[in-house]
């Protein structure tokens, strides 16, 4: 998937005027929480204008977060409102399952803890499904 491609759909789907902030704060926190080589096998799957944000300094710690903390995180670097900037990151989680391959989205689910796996389950367009904390 294409940069522009990818940026539409999030676009779309959240119905954002701008996408920057949802797109790189979802994605930076991602890369926090993979370990090992896990960011850098999923950077090489998408454009370089992706790529970078999951490039940050403290891409590939392995930080353990909540989702609640995941979703603080997004909020904070977004710096959007907790329910908009969930919505988004929920959005943005959506949209990169659709933009690499499954084996690799399998990757990336097995370093998260298991409530994160409900980010994944979401159908090319539609409603998301709830979110349970």
């Amino acid at each position: 998937m294409k940069y522009d491609e990818f940026l539409g759909h999030v676009q779309h789907r959240a119905r954002l005027g701008s996408h920057a902030e949802a797109e790189r704060g979802t994605l930076e926190t991602l890369a926090e929480c993979l370990a090992g080589g896990e960011a850098h096998d999923l950077t090489s799957l998408l454009p370089e204008e992706l790529a970078r944000s999951l490039q940050s300094p403290d891409a590939a710690i392995g930080a353990k977060l909540t989702l609640d903390e995941f979703f603080e995180l997004v909020s904070e670097r977004e710096m959007a409102d907790l329910p908009t900037s969930t919505f988004h990151g929920r959005v943005v989680i959506g949209v990169l399952t659709e933009a690499v391959s499954i084996g690799e989205i399998q990757d990336v689910r097995v370093q998260l803890p298991a409530e994160f796996a409900q980010l994944f389950n979401v159908a090319n367009e539609g409603d998301l499904p709830e979110i349970t904390t």
